[in-house]
């Protein structure tokens, strides 16, 4: 290997932030990580649990001390270390409806303790986007709120929380993802409006995020067309980079995952990647590596890099200057890891897994809301029937979670759930609970917009049982466009498992608080 070759080798790999298989690392992953790698992201397939998750990351840094660790874990419907059993913790939303910032940045103090326990540098959160559009189907409860206000007070807190844990922030998705109602993991969402509407309604979280006080780690950039910025998605566009730059924001920027559908074309990942580097971008998500050949999705980008060197596209100092921004925040971040005091294995990711429960179990009770009459749900009387009318599968969760189920099935061994899986099925569940005499009927909800195929059956099944239940798992904001005074509305803020077992235990209570 030429000098010239390894000095390009070793500069791509200095902005390249792949997903692997497993709970082990493969050999190209090592071969890697002496190759000058900058680091590796986490997803639920390489945490199964807290122990395997913090011997990992000691592998992983013993054969490359400065490797950067990240991982989506955002809390609530968002976690890949708790992918397994659902969050302890309840969600952005959850903590926006509580408005307590000391509350938040407990949370984000224990939840950074368990990532600093289980070897994790980066935290991709807090979420920064404005849930402006209550149908947001991507951001939704991920969100702290729809104000700026809001938002940047409590993205503030969670970032505070996890720097005093030792572990670094990433503000997502500048510059903003809230007044989208296209999911980005599918296609490209367009923003239409003047650049002065988002100076005021979506860049604030993000410029209180950059102010001293605060001094967030890193950004994310959104897989967005926003015309007022410029021609080409947000992750692609230099004029975006360079927006975050005048704002005073002097980290790596990091590409919200390259393999999503709004920004991967007929060219594969590789010309994304270039295009991302040419863009300003710093680090490079790859994306998920599940069903997919995760070493050969490495090597696409990687190889698509060494051209874009040889063809002039890109310079070894341009990618050296990204590399240096990552060592110097990872410099930071281990300094604050040092002074916090924390260490690292599987003893300490237990005990730090115990301490989020707790103060997890706090956020989520005093987040719940009920509306409309009081409800209660006696465990020594009949089980109820549940019906699960949310449609849409979560791109950024991974999965539709039964969090809500298995909390009821904790509470009511014998309730009958069930799932509308085809209109055949869902005629033969509307015949079965409308008949149930004597049974509870619980529906569990996320998205019944007006016009929504959600809402629809939640009318039907309210003509058919006026004394159902609902348990609304999505956005708080947008229950008063459907919202029936009629019906009982348990707000969970976040399907959850922590948002679950608040919710249910809200209807299994004695009394139960009632707001109108």
């Amino acid at each position: 290997m030429t000098t010239v070759h390894h000095d390009a080798l070793r500069a791509v790999n200095g902005v390249l932030l792949p997903g692997f298989t497993g709970t082990d690392a493969p050999a190209w992953l090592l071969s890697a990580c002496e190759q000058g790698l900058a680091g590796v992201i986490y997803f639920a397939q390489n945490t199964p649990d807290v122990a395997t998750t913090a011997r990992l990351s000691a592998h992983l840094h013993e054969v490359s001390p400065d490797l950067l660790v990240a991982v989506d874990e955002e809390g609530g419907d968002v976690s890949r270390l708790e992918a397994g059993t659902g969050s302890s913790i309840p969600g952005a939303a959850a903590l926006g409806v509580v408005d307590d910032e000391d509350l938040t940045e407990r949370v984000a103090l224990a939840l950074g303790r368990l990532l600093a326990a289980t070897g994790v540098d980066l935290d991709l959160a807090p979420v920064l986007d404005v849930n402006s559009r209550t149908e947001n189907p991507v951001v939704g409860v991920r969100a702290f709120g729809a104000t700026p206000e809001r938002v940047a007070r409590h993205g503030a807190a969670f970032t505070r929380g996890l720097h005093r844990a030792g572990v670094g922030a990433c503000g997502k998705h500048f510059p903003g993802h809230g007044a989208t109602d296209v999911d980005s993991h599918l296609s490209l969402p367009v923003v239409d409006d003047p650049l002065a509407t988002i100076r005021e309604r979506d860049l604030p979280p993000f410029v209180r995020a950059f102010e001293p006080d605060v001094d967030l780690d890193s950004i994310m950039t959104a897989h967005l067309l926003v015309p007022a910025i410029g021609p080409r998605p947000v992750s692609l566009e230099p004029a975006a980079a360079a927006l975050a730059r005048e704002l005073g924001f002097d980290g790596p920027i990091i590409t919200d995952a390259l393999d999503m559908g709004a920004v991967t074309g007929d060219d594969g990942i590789g010309e994304v990647a270039v295009q991302a580097v040419e863009a300003g971008a710093d680090l490079l998500c790859l994306g998920t590596t599940v069903g997919r050949d995760d070493e050969a999705l490495f090597r696409q980008a990687q190889a698509a890099l060494l051209a874009a060197v040889e063809q002039g596209r890109v310079t070894i100092e341009r990618l050296r200057e990204s590399g240096a921004r990552t060592a110097r925040m990872l410099r930071r971040v281990r300094d604050r890891q040092v002074a916090a005091g924390l260490t690292c294995g599987p003893a300490e990711a237990t005990a730090a897994l115990e301490a989020l429960a707790a103060v997890g179990q706090e956020a989520a009770e005093r987040a719940v809301r009920t509306h409309g009459p009081a409800a209660h749900l006696d465990p020594s009387g009949p089980a109820p029937d549940v019906v699960d009318l949310r449609q849409r599968f979560d791109h950024a969760a991974g999965r539709t979670a039964q969090h809500v189920q298995t909390a009821l099935l904790a509470a009511f061994p014998d309730a009958r759930v069930h799932a509308l899986s085809d209109p055949a099925g869902w005629e033969t569940v509307l015949v079965e609970v409308a008949t149930s005499v004597g049974r509870p009927l619980v529906a569990i909800t996320r998205e019944p917009v007006p016009g929504s195929g959600e809402a629809a059956t939640l009318d039907v099944l309210r003509a058919a049982r006026p004394d159902l239940v609902v348990v609304h798992t999505g956005f708080p904001d947008a229950v008063p466009a459907w919202f029936d005074d009629r019906t009982t509305v348990v707000v969970a803020c976040g399907t959850g498992r922590a948002n679950a077992r608040a919710a249910v235990g809200q209807l299994t209570a004695l009394t139960s608080e009632v707001s109108r």
